[in-house]
């Protein structure tokens, strides 16, 4: 049996659904009694968030690496790693670690790709939305993406740190999120919104609207991460 090793706590709320839809996944797939083997490093959000707000994205890959070495060490097969923002250092991860990494970025293009998508809104930290590194996967893939306009930017941003992560879900977000989402059918003719934050589904779920489909990516990376755990 193989072992995928979790890098969790990124943030912690989100980490539960990655072990609860792993699990269930699993053993829908499996259909023998068994359960995967599942290994998750629980590290600190505020201290990956503080460097990537000071832009200290080297040490950050730094720290991660550690990270994923032991898991590593404690014996996974491969890795992921249960959050959106942390890709921005993704291929440096994947170049240095020992393990090899599942993409959630990649895994949620090929669902893109797959669903016929041509135009797709990303919503998640500020660091997710205007790092890039979404924007170079869907882009090789011939899918444009767009991004909300900065005022918008800075409001899922806030929300994200200062609300998602702290457990907090408020009618009130969720309304003013949802509304950003409407705008930007207006305005950029979306087909779809990259929930690209793992902590967006837990306040969007169940909100998706028949004209924009929502792309939920702890599923779609939990899809991912069961197919390699039964190749």
């Amino acid at each position: 049996m193989k072992t995928v090793g979790l890098i969790g706590g990124v943030g912690p709320e989100s980490t539960i659904e990655y072990y609860r839809f792993i699990i269930e996944a699993y053993r829908e797939q499996k259909q023998d009694d068994t359960y995967p083997s599942i290994i998750i490093n629980s590290v600190d959000v505020n201290k990956y968030v503080g460097l990537a707000t000071a832009n200290q994205f080297g040490k950050f890959a730094d720290e991660l690496v550690v990270e994923i070495d032991r898991l590593a060490r404690a014996g996974a097969d491969f890795g992921a790693l249960a959050a959106n923002t942390p890709h921005i250092v993704f291929d440096e991860l994947q170049r240095r670690s020992k393990l090899p990494l599942v993409s959630i970025v990649e895994a949620t293009c090929d669902k893109a790709r797959s669903l016929g998508l041509k135009r797709v809104a990303l919503l998640g930290t500020r660091f997710t939305m205007t790092g890039g590194f979404y924007q170079d996967v869907f882009a090789r893939a011939g899918i444009d993406l767009v991004v909300p306009n900065a005022e918008e930017q800075e409001y899922i941003h806030e929300k994200y740190i200062g609300e998602l992560l702290k457990n907090i879900f408020a009618d009130d977000t969720r309304a003013g999120l949802l509304a950003i989402v409407e705008r930007l059918r207006e305005r950029e003719a979306i087909e779809a919104v990259i929930l690209g934050g793992t902590e967006l589904p837990l306040i969007l779920r169940n909100a998706e609207r028949d004209d924009v489909k929502f792309l939920d990516t702890t599923r779609i990376h939990v899809e991912k991460i069961v197919e390699r755990l039964l190749s």
